[in-house]
């Protein structure tokens, strides 16, 4: 049966951590010099892949309709299309998709596929080697990811959608070049507030590039008109380019909070449920799978059924509030 939190919002978006480890350490995530190496879960410590289905069929009963496989980088997952395929195989599940670095991409990307995966988001900061190599913590190579993408095209992945974090001093010059790369490909690329998530990335309003500065800046190089919404909570605000070649997102949650609408929940790799990227802690359901559904479902509802959460809507209202936070590394963006 489906429930609803305090202010109303139903539960209808899942995102499932499958491993808190990353091979990446980008700034506005998991900095290297606040991470240590090997950082992550041991095996023991991670729910198995028949753990994750059986929470995800109780979340599924309670309302869940979309499922978003994250990390970490979730590709570091051992058999990932095994979980991938258990999933797809779930009654009610309409939308199964997965975000990715894109680094290992190119050798998963069919296997997902014929797994059962619907739906792919590849992050993707610049365009320019240097530069990408130093916004993935030194890590990275953007060759890597691009042919992850041409790999997922090759696997029958239709639109996949493009995450650019952009930060003020960092990566602006990359916004123009990204938006001329993907026009016309059918994919959507999406630029995205740096937010502050977590306690480690030293998150300054300084640093953030609003929307609306980066939008004037496409428009004026390729005219943009605004598309509208296709359902509540989505977390972009949608444009298309007049002359046809597809469209582009932007997700403002500082400058333009929309949290009061969200649908989501969060499952941590070690089986904690969060109610909202920003919280400070989760109900670890684990001692649930102990018993019959009914309990899973219970404690499901029980978060739930207790949420209010609207972080980005309070922060602007109280600016400079702060407090602790889990890091979204451990719970996916």
């Amino acid at each position: 049966m489906p429930v609803q939190d305090r202010l109303g919002r139903p539960l209808r978006d899942l995102r499932v951590s499958v491993i808190d480890a990353c091979n990446f350490r980008c700034p506005y995530c998991m900095p290297a010099e606040r991470t240590p190496e090997g950082f992550g879960l041991d095996r023991d410590g991670r729910l198995t892949f028949d753990e994750i289905e059986r929470l995800v069929r109780g979340f599924v009963r309670l309302g869940v309709r979309k499922l978003r496989l994250t990390g970490g980088e979730p590709l570091l997952r051992k058999n990932l299309p095994e979980l991938v395929a258990q999933l797809a195989a779930i009654a009610g599940v309409e939308d199964l998709a997965l975000t990715t670095n894109g680094s290992l991409l190119a050798g998963q990307a069919d296997a997902l596929r014929r797994a059962g995966l619907h739906r792919l988001t590849v992050s993707l900061d610049s365009l320019d080697p240097d530069r990408f190599a130093a916004l993935s913590g030194g890590r990275g190579r953007v060759e890597q990811v691009l042919a992850g993408i041409a790999a997922a095209e090759a696997a029958g992945f239709g639109s996949i959608k493009i995450n650019c974090v952009v930060r003020r001093g960092a990566n602006e010059a990359d916004v123009l070049p990204l938006a001329a790369h993907f026009r016309g490909t059918g994919h959507v690329l999406r630029f995205i507030e740096y937010m502050d998530v977590g306690t480690c990335n030293g998150w300054r309003a300084q640093d953030v590039v609003p929307s609306a500065e980066l939008r004037e800046a496409i428009h004026a190089r390729w005219p943009l008109r605004p598309l509208a919404a296709r359902y509540r909570g989505e977390v972009a605000n949608r444009h298309a380019f007049e002359d046809g070649a597809g469209e582009i997102g932007f997700v403002s949650s500082i400058s333009a909070p929309f949290c009061g609408d969200c649908q989501r929940a969060r499952l941590s790799a070690d089986g904690r449920l969060f109610g909202c990227l920003f919280a400070a802690n989760g109900r670890d359901l684990r001692p649930s799978l102990a018993g019959p559904d009914s309990g899973i479902d219970a404690a499901i509802s029980g978060v739930w059924q207790a949420r209010a959460d609207r972080y980005s809507e309070q922060r602007a209202e109280r600016p400079g509030a702060s407090g602790r936070r889990i890091e979204m590394f451990m719970i996916g963006g």
